[in-house]
C-alpha cells in the first residue's frame, strides 16, 4: 500500500492536540465527511449521520469537503471543525479512530496504526477490498459499531511501516 511508504519515516507533531484544543488522555475520533459533491459519492449516507450523532459532544473532530458541510457542522455544534488546513496525518496519529467515506485518508490510518472505518457505498478500490478482508480497515454497516475509546498502546501502535528502499524487492516481475 503506497501510504505506508511514503508515511514509512513520518513522525506526527504532538502540536497539533494543542492547535484543536485535545486532551490526549481522552478518546479522540477524527470524521470525514463524506464527499456528496464526487461524482463516485452522488447518493447521501445515512451511517454518516448516525455516526455524528454518536460522537457529537465528544472530541470528535469533523473535516468537512465543502463550505456548507461545515457551516453545517459548525452550527450543530458538540464537534471541534477546524476553520483551516490543518496537520491532518499527525491528527490521524493521534486518534482512537477514524471514520470515513474516503480512500486516502483511511489508508493513511491503516498505515498510521489508527482503527479505521469506511462508509463508502460504492464500489470499493482493490486496496480497500483487500484491507478489509485483512481486517485493517471495516466496513461500517451499523453507527453502534463505532466506540469512541482509547486505543491500547497509543499513537503509531499498530503501525507497519515500509521501507521504501525495498519497494522493488517486493515486486514480482517473473509473473
Amino acid at each position: 500500500m503506497k501510504e505506508e511508504y511514503y508515511l514509512a519515516d513520518f513522525e506526527p507533531d504532538p502540536a497539533i492536540l494543542d492547535e484543536l484544543g485535545l486532551n490526549p488522555a481522552e478518546p479522540i475520533a477524527v470524521i470525514r465527511t463524506p464527499p456528496a459533491v464526487s461524482l463516485y459519492h452522488r447518493f447521501e449516507n445515512d451511517l454518516f449521520g448516525g455516526v455524528l450523532e454518536r460522537v457529537q459532544g465528544r472530541q470528535a473532530v469533523v473535516l468537512p469537503r465543502t463550505p456548507e458541510q461545515r457551516v453545517e457542522l459548525v452550527k450543530a455544534g458538540g464537534f471541534i471543525v477546524p476553520e483551516r488546513a490543518i496537520d491532518a496525518q499527525s491528527l490521524i496519529a493521534y486518534a482512537d479512530l477514524m471514520v470515513s467515506a474516503g480512500g486516502t485518508m483511511n489508508r493513511e490510518a491503516v498505515a498510521l496504526g489508527t482503527p479505521v472505518w469506511t462508509t463508502f457505498e460504492g464500489r470499493l478500490g482493490a486496496v480497500d477490498e483487500r484491507l478489509i478482508a485483512e481486517g485493517r480497515m471495516q466496513k461500517l454497516t451499523d453507527p453502534a459499531e463505532v466506540d469512541l475509546r482509547k486505543r491500547d498502546g497509543g499513537p503509531q501502535s499498530e503501525r507497519v511501516p515500509r521501507d521504501p528502499r525495498v519497494f522493488f524487492d517486493l515486486l514480482d516481475c517473473s509473473r
